[in-house]
């Protein structure tokens, strides 16, 4: 395998995962992990909100990240080619 495979799979099971992560910590109505890791540590309501923001940033960046590493995936190595085997 080329080096720019490994760090193309890694990045993209890094961000998949991340992004996993990160969807289930966002609040959704005010009853999500968020609100209660944020109630924990903030008592007023801006600073909910910048946690909030902080987790749609961080969403957003592994979304990115997570899509240009699918698409260098699929052009680098088309219709499955990754394994070399023939048919």
């Amino acid at each position: 395998m080329e080096w720019y495979l490994i760090l193309l799979l890694i990045l993209l099971f890094l961000s998949g995962t991340g992004l996993i992560i990160f969807i289930l910590l966002h609040s959704g109505k005010g009853t999500g992990v968020s609100d209660m890791i944020a109630s924990s540590v903030y008592s007023s309501q801006t600073g909910t909100s910048i946690v909030e923001k902080n987790l749609d940033r961080i969403t957003i960046v592994l979304a990115v990240i997570f899509l240009l590493t699918l698409i260098a995936l699929m052009i680098l190595y088309p219709q499955g080619t990754i394994g070399g085997a023939s048919s």
